[in-house]
């Protein structure tokens, strides 16, 4: 289970979008309590800084216990960027993901949207029948972690429709895909840091490229409708940002949820 790549699809947390000429780098450290069908399996935490000329952002993810003892796999990734018209600018992208029998790393470079170099080590074995990935497929595109970002507008509430309706553009390095976000409604939360309102969002997940239509787990997850995505918002950037994360898997539903939602040097993230 790559906990990793798991935040984009659905996404896909962090930082900021349009700060208003903010003049020092605001912290965020929020940490996550994984479990599957309701019991404990792994840790997951996202921290990073922020300010009106760029962002750092940093998610790391282990299994624990039970899960462990089955896989040994764990992830990191780090991802950097600028901001323009209130939009998410990527400008590098790498991730780590190890198991008991491999470790792998992905390095990405991004300008204006589209990827310039990337770098897979040690490189997968190609597969009679994925869907071939070209040139056009790498335009348009966030990272799997940028992509958790969610700029709200300015006039509209952090919290609302605003946060959730748009699709996703992601490129992973290996695969391109969409995740569509829907709004559904609000519910209120309380975590260490932060109790309030959240933004619920349905997600959906759909392949574009680099994958395999005909595998059990795509089209499981192609048509899969039990993907939510909760948002909570970080005021002073006007960006809403995951604060749980529920999909069901082929083995039993996988929830990702805050625990500690630090920002500001643990100051609350919303009002």
């Amino acid at each position: 289970m790559r906990l990793n790549k798991f935040f984009p699809h659905l996404c896909g947390s962090v930082l900021l979008i349009g700060l208003g000429g903010a003049a020092q780098a605001d912290p965020l450290n929020i940490r996550y309590n994984v479990t599957m069908l309701g019991l404990s399996i792994g840790t997951a935490s996202l921290t990073g800084t922020l300010d009106a000329n760029g962002y750092r952002i940093e998610a790391n993810t282990k299994l624990s216990g039970l899960a462990a003892l089955m896989s040994s796999s764990k992830g990191a990734a780090t991802s950097t960027g600028a901001f323009a018209r209130s939009q998410m600018v990527p400008a590098t992208y790498a991730t780590t993901s190890a198991n008991s029998t491999v470790s792998r790393t992905v390095r990405m470079s991004m300008a204006a949207g589209s990827v310039k170099a990337f770098e897979i080590s040690p490189p997968f074995e190609d597969q009679a029948g994925r869907i071939p990935l070209t040139d056009e497929h790498k335009r348009g595109i966030v990272d799997p972690l940028s992509a958790v970002i969610m700029s709200v507008p300015q006039g509209q509430p952090v919290i609302g429709p605003a946060a959730c309706n748009r699709t996703l553009p992601i490129f992973d390095g290996l695969t391109r895909f969409n995740v569509p976000l829907t709004f559904v409604g609000t519910r209120q939360v309380k975590a260490h840091g932060y109790a309030g309102p959240v933004a619920v969002c349905a997600a959906r997940f759909v392949p574009i490229a680099g994958h395999r239509p005909d595998r059990k787990a795509t089209k499981f997850m192609v048509d899969n409708k039990q993907i939510e995505v909760w948002l909570a918002p970080i005021e002073k950037a006007h960006v809403a940002v995951p604060f749980r994360i529920s999909v069901l898997s082929m083995i039993g539903t996988v929830v990702i949820e805050a625990q500690d939602f630090m920002v500001d040097g643990g100051q609350a993230a919303g009002k």
